[in-house]
Order: C-alpha cells, then sequence, then structure tokens
C-alpha cells in the first residue's frame, strides 16, 4: 500500500491526480535491484521468482524525480513525458505554491554549512524607477525605467538579453522580463508586461503601480542575440509579448545592417492584441527589405492597409508564408505552446534546429 507521509499534495496537487508513475520495461530488465535499494520511498519491490524489480507503490515516487532512472545500468525504467510536470508547474497556484516553499526556506537553502555565508550573485543588480506607464491595450503595458543613480545603468546590455524585477515588498520574488530597446544613453530600459490572471508581478503592475515607484532590477542576462553571418536574411517570429525581445533584436539590425533582408511574423490573438501597429507601420514604410505578418488567431479588422495578415495561429502563418523562408536564421520568441509547433513548422521550411535560437517564457 502506498505510504501515507509521501502522498501528501504536492503544492496542493492531490498526488492521485499526478501522472508520474514510473514503469519497469520487463525485457530490458537484468533484476540488479539497484531501483529496489536506491529509492528511500519504497516505490520498488523485487520479484524474486521471475528475478526482477516491480513498481510496487507508484503514488510513493515523488514528482519529477528521476533517479532510479538515471542509476539503471540497462536504462529500464520509464517514466511519463516530463512535460506532464512542466504543464502544473505553469498553474500560477502551483508555481506560487514552490515559490513560498523555497522562500519559507530562505536561511536554510542559501546558507553555507556553517550558517553564515549566502551564495553569491555577481551580476549587476540597480535600483530603478518607474519614468513612464503606457496602457497600450487592456492586458499590456509597455514600461519605461530609467536608473535611480545617474551613470548606474544598463547602457551595455546586447539586444535580446533580459533582466529580472523583483516583486516590490518581496526580497526573493522576482520575474524575467525581456528588454524591448537597444541600449541608450540614459541607460532607461523598456519592458513589456501582459496581465496574467493570478499573476504576481503583472498583478501588481496593473494594480497598484504608478511613476516614481522604484524597483530593484538584475541584469543583463540571457544568451538571445543575433549572431548569424552578415549575409544572411534573418526570420523573426514572436508571439504576444514575445514581441520586447524580437522588438530589440530588430531595432539593433536596422540600425546595424539596414539592407538586410528580413521577415518578420507576429502571431496576435486578435488585432487588439496588436499594441505596436505605429512601429510596424513606421518599420515598414522606411525599410522594404523587412516583410511583415500578422497572424490573427480571431478577426481581421482594424489594420493598417499595408500590412500583410493572415488567420491562424502564427505557426500556420510561417506554412502559408507567400515569401521563401528557407536559408533565413530564425529567431524565435512567445509562451511554451507556442514553441513546438513553430519549430515544427521551421522544419518542415527547410530550417535546421541549429538555425533557430529560441526565447520562451512562462511565469507571471
Amino acid at each position: 500500500m502506498p505510504d501515507a507521509k509521501f502522498l501528501k499534495p504536492w503544492h496542493g496537487v492531490p498526488r492521485e491526480e499526478i501522472d508520474w508513475n514510473p514503469t519497469v520495461i520487463e525485457d530490458t530488465c537484468i533484476g540488479c535491484g539497484t531501483c529496489v535499494t536506491g529509492c528511500s520511498r519504497l516505490v520498488y519491490r523485487f520479484d524474486y521468482e521471475r528475478k526482477k524489480s516491480v513498481v510496487a507503490d507508484p503514488l510513493n515516487c515523488m514528482v519529477g524525480c528521476t533517479t532510479c532512472a538515471n542509476t539503471c545500468p540497462t536504462h529500464a525504467i520509464r517514466f511519463p513525458p516530463l512535460s506532464s510536470v512542466f504543464a502544473l508547474e505553469a498553474r500560477a497556484e502551483v508555481r506560487h505554491a514552490i515559490e513560498d516553499d523555497l522562500i519559507a526556506r530562505h536561511d536554510q537553502l542559501a546558507a553555507h554549512a556553517d550558517g553564515t555565508a549566502r551564495i553569491p550573485h555577481p551580476d549587476h543588480l540597480v535600483a530603478m524607477r518607474v519614468a513612464h506607464i503606457y496602457h497600450q491595450t487592456d492586458d499590456i503595458l509597455v514600461v519605461r525605467l530609467a536608473p535611480v543613480t545617474h551613470g548606474e545603468c544598463f547602457c551595455q546590455f546586447t539586444p535580446g538579453q533580459y533582466v529580472e524585477v523583483w516583486i516590490p515588498g518581496s526580497p526573493y520574488l522576482s520575474r524575467a522580463y525581456s528588454i524591448a530597446n537597444t541600449p541608450r544613453d540614459d541607460g532607461s530600459i523598456e519592458l513589456h508586461i501582459h496581465q496574467v490572471e493570478g499573476g504576481r508581478l503583472s498583478g501588481w503592475a496593473f494594480g497598484a503601480m504608478k511613476t516614481g515607484d522604484e524597483v530593484r532590477v538584475r541584469g543583463p542576462l540571457g544568451h538571445f542575440t543575433v549572431r548569424s553571418p552578415l549575409d544572411r536574411p534573418l526570420l523573426f517570429v514572436a508571439g504576444g509579448t514575445g514581441f520586447a525581445s524580437i522588438k530589440a533584436l530588430i531595432e539593433q539590425q536596422l540600425k546595424f545592417t539596414p539592407e538586410r533582408e528580413m521577415q518578420l511574423f507576429w502571431g496576435l490573438r486578435d488585432p487588439h492584441a496588436c499594441y505596436a501597429i505605429g512601429l510596424l507601420v513606421a518599420w515598414m514604410m522606411k525599410h522594404p527589405n523587412l516583410h511583415i505578418t500578422l497572424a490573427i488567431e480571431q478577426g481581421r479588422n482594424g489594420f493598417h492597409a499595408g500590412l500583410r495578415r493572415v488567420a491562424g495561429n502564427v505557426a500556420q502563418a510561417l506554412c502559408q508564408s507567400e515569401l521563401p523562408i528557407a536559408g533565413h536564421d530564425a529567431y524565435v520568441a512567445g509562451p511554451p505552446g507556442m514553441i513546438p509547433p513553430v519549430v515544427e513548422a521551421l522544419h518542415a521550411a527547410g530550417i535546421a534546429s541549429e538555425h533557430i535560437a529560441i526565447d520562451s517564457f512562462g511565469l507571471d
């Protein structure tokens, strides 16, 4: 029978509702018993008649643990896809429960054995002030942050990088946001914030943030930057506020390699979700070598006549592209659910994985 001490809910989710149970591949198992002796949660027993390990109490298994599979010499243990765990962690209440647990154990987890030293963080930590708030749509804010101290700024980041913004009032809770601009002399940065139901930082941003508020920002971080040869055409694919990092990359290219052939595909829920129409039109009018396609899942009205738009999601738009995309280096930014179909569409178009860079996000 499952052990009650192992059956407690996993961050609020009943263990019985979580598909995370190991399976022993009997034909591959050599009966060494490593999984039986190595698992402290009594998931396995040993069948002495068949000389095989068996899964006796699968619900005892700790969600996300694959120690037994990693130590099995013949790879005879199989688990469900990790996507099942990722899907749970994407739920706001689960993610918040994980964060709360880590914060509650901060002094224990961050300290060395002597209980004093802390893990060093060499990244640049800057106090920044909310300089401007632009309400682009009902659920999207464009926020400009400026350094509080003159001369202490994010002037040396590479377009495509991101920063971590601390939630005011919390010493440990932070969220990552892509920098949506190229470096500026005043060190200010632009962030695109999408309101997420139950979101901690986005909830504060939409409910309480005001001009003049101070926040702590760490960075720059990340490697989602353009590294393509100058003679190679570029393909940018964005979903929702994934446009933030893509915007920075495009601005960089328009500044330094304005003659480069480029395509932008931006996936949007509906026409009202496109919060940068004016910018897109300006790009299109000034740079005819930048071809823009908007993929609209619901509705088709409300756009500038010169902007190409297609019905459906952005992966479908790539498959229906009027311009060839083979031979391009692709830069993709958007929510996790968008990434697999987009990568599949790029592969179908002849773009190999080594020519695809991905920037995915999901927390709130």
